[in-house]
């Protein structure tokens, strides 16, 4: 990805600077993200570089520049004094303007492709509101928006689609307030919105005290969601799984698995707690640990693949026998010459057309037993019967719960 800033033309005559982040690919929709009260500063930056690797051409406008052009704040208290005192004076009809002129420069550009929509943070979440409502943006995303309820005459013009992410705990939007804002909201079909328990203001600002990563995460997915549905790009995620599973189980070929992840993915075998984190660490794993330390009759089995916008489930039956040490599943445990079935579940994230992480769910217990390392008598454990189960249905449940439950 290239970074860097270009001039926008405001409607005025005036000129700004927008922070512009480019994909990989090239080329790619468009997106404007909108500013928190604190400037261009490392965390909008980091968001844009973050969508362009994801497939999107990025400008930040320097929305303060009729203050003083350049801001860029941290998040102590004498920034944040600094920021509320930007904010006093900023006037908010013409930073939509200056939203507009910055939508237009964006589609001049010759690596945009496509539609635009906007992403917006606290005074961006108000802005990216008033975007959709205000000028032709294809899509808008508002986070913990200040102020929305001042604005709620203006529901009626949105007309694109929209996601709203809410805080429940936001002290800048209370209850009352929030429930206001969603009645409004609610009219309008094509508008989803979302609550996150026990979130406050800045959830998803990685920076802030405030930062709530499970939350984050789920926001993140459901504004990717919008964006691709609405602007693209589309990738085909399962034939890029697909690859990367060919080139770990069928090809055993480390240097070709590499390339289909990011350039900082990360690996996590939940139950073991096995895997990388990071480009080096990762290729290690994969060379000493994981894709030739598989025995040789290794088998995946297909149960179900759901594919998201971001991500998919991938549910199957691994399958081999303990005839070699596998380091990832079974790590220090001398083979034992035991086969055994068991099912796994992985979950796999996406960054544009590359894999970013892969959580990997298993039954430890389940193995133990069928290799003969955990006694289950007396246990609530199963051992290849739950991999039978899940591939046959009737054969019989609650065998572990007693007699009197046994169906």
């Amino acid at each position: 990805m290239a970074a860097s800033f270009i001039e926008v033309v405001a409607q005025d005559g005036g000129r700004f600077n927008a922070y512009v982040a480019r994909p990989a690919q090239g080329s790619g929709p468009g997106l404007v993200l909108l500013q928190e009260i604190f400037g261009i500063n490392d965390t909008m930056k980091s968001m844009a570089d973050r969508f362009a690797e994801e497939g999107y051409v990025v400008l930040v406008p320097d929305l303060f520049w009729r203050n003083k052009p350049g801001i860029s704040l941290g998040y102590g208290e004498a920034d944040m004094k600094q920021a509320l005192d930007y904010l006093g004076r900023f006037d908010v009809d013409l930073a939509i303007d200056d939203i507009a002129a910055t939508v237009a420069t964006l589609r001049t550009l010759p690596e945009q492709a496509g539609k635009v929509g906007t992403v917006g943070y606290c005074l961006g979440g108000k802005l990216a509101f008033l975007s959709a409502a205000r000028t032709d943006v294809d899509c808008a995303v508002s986070y913990y928006g200040v102020g929305l309820e001042a604005y709620l005459d203006e529901v009626p013009a949105v007309r694109c689609p929209m996601v709203f992410h809410f805080p429940e705990n936001d002290a800048h939007c209370p209850p009352e307030t929030r429930e206001r804002i969603s009645a409004a909201l609610r009219t309008r079909p094509q508008i989803e919105q979302y609550v996150y328990p026990d979130c406050d203001h800045a959830f998803a600002a990685p920076s802030r005290p405030q930062y709530d990563k499970p939350a984050a995460m789920m926001a993140y997915s459901r504004t990717l969601a919008l964006l691709r549905k609405v602007l693209g790009p589309v990738y085909d995620l399962n034939a890029l799984w697909e690859a990367h599973c060919y080139y770990e189980f069928a090809t055993r070929d480390v240097d070709a698995v590499m390339p289909t992840m990011v350039a900082q993915p990360y690996v996590n075998h939940v139950p073991t707690m096995t895997g990388g984190v990071g480009h080096d660490k990762l290729k290690r794993f994969y060379t000493h640990h994981f894709v030739n330390s598989n025995p040789a009759d290794t088998k995946l089995i297909p149960i179900s693949r759901t594919i998201g916008a971001d991500r998919i489930v991938d549910e199957f039956i691994f399958s081999c026998t303990h005839s070699c040490e596998i380091d990832w599943l079974l790590p220090g445990v001398a083979p034992t010459g035991k086969y055994f079935e068991v099912p796994m579940l992985a979950v796999v994230c996406f960054r544009g057309d590359k894999l970013y992480n892969e959580h990997i769910y298993w039954d430890q217990a389940s193995v133990l037993v069928q290799v003969g390392l955990l006694n289950p008598e007396g246990l609530p454990v199963a051992g290849i019967e739950s991999a039978r189960k899940l591939l046959d249905e009737t054969l019989p449940s609650n065998q572990l719960m007693g007699t009197k439950s046994r169906v």
